[in-house]
């Protein structure tokens, strides 16, 4: 017989358990979930241990759903169903069980950033009735592409910081996923590090990353003048390699654009969207 339940802020050690037993299967390499980092996400991602669910026949957990939550919208960051008890119902339930929280307290938009290798969890979300809302690409830049790329005749670099950018106003705007909006890019505003193109009057391009390794992590790539990527090229000729730019939506920065950067794209995601229904 199985039992699902919603969690609370003392169920950390729950969730960590069942992310392991129940998430790790389908990622081998990955490092085992613990509480600090479980904890980690819950201040970079807004975890929401209320929006989250575990799932369990007798004493194991069989599934878990981790959810975060921002008054924009609810984020299924996490689900998954033990292999030896797929095909039986379980994430279906998980994903309206929620639904029907999220339709009665909200906020009712619900999303999901799905792996397009992930058939199956793209199948969940599909058969649930969620509407794919967009493709975001992971992209990366190494040595042989950035020479490929223009020219970066920008001019005058400055260090910058997140709280530069939104004393200026160039925050907002343009669809970001969630673990590069404004809200995540603010609780990590200690870890990350940006430069920017300034003219006398404004800044006219930006560029927030956390360096990995010898290379470089992309947060935030913006340019506010028409150059041809000029400035932006200037800025990433100052990244290490390789450079990395995860979940990019087509709102947020073109494809033409970033392939003339000297990016090429990785992998895909599948942006998946619902209006929570009460049951």
């Amino acid at each position: 017989m199985s039992a699902y339940r919603f969690c609370r802020t003392d169920d950390i050690a729950l969730l960590v358990d069942a992310l392991n037993h129940c998430w790790a299967p389908y990622v081998p390499d990955a490092a085992p979930m613990t509480p600090p980092a479980f904890k980690r996400s819950i201040r970079d991602l807004q975890l929401w241990c209320s929006s989250c669910m575990v799932a369990h026949s007798g004493a194991d957990p069989i599934g878990v759903l981790i959810g975060a939550k921002r008054p924009s919208a609810t984020l299924v960051h996490r689900i998954a169903v033990h292999p030896d008890h797929r095909r039986q119902g379980h994430g279906r339930h998980l994903l309206s069980s929620l639904g029907s929280k999220l339709a009665i307290l909200g906020p009712p938009r619900i999303v999901a950033e799905v792996p397009d290798t992930s058939e199956a969890a793209c199948a969940l979300f599909v058969a649930s009735g969620f509407d794919e809302e967009a493709l975001l690409t992971d992209y990366v830049m190494d040595g042989e592409r950035r020479d490929s790329g223009s020219t970066g005749t920008g001019g005058f670099v400055i260090p910058v910081s997140l709280d530069d950018l939104a004393a200026n106003g160039l925050l907002g705007g343009p669809a970001m996923c969630w673990e590069r909006s404004v809200e995540t890019l603010t609780a990590r505003k200690d870890e990350v590090a940006g430069l920017a193109v300034a003219s006398d009057e404004r800044i006219e391009a930006c560029i927030l990353y956390i360096e990995r390794g010898a290379g470089a992590e992309v947060l935030l790539l913006r340019s506010f003048v028409e150059d041809g990527g000029d400035r932006l090229q200037h800025l990433l000729r100052r990244l290490g390699e390789p450079v990395t730019f995860g979940k990019v939506h087509p709102g947020e920065i073109s494809h033409t654009c970033l392939e003339t950067l000297g990016f090429r794209a990785a992998g895909l995601h599948r942006l998946y969207s619902a209006s929570a229904q009460a049951d």
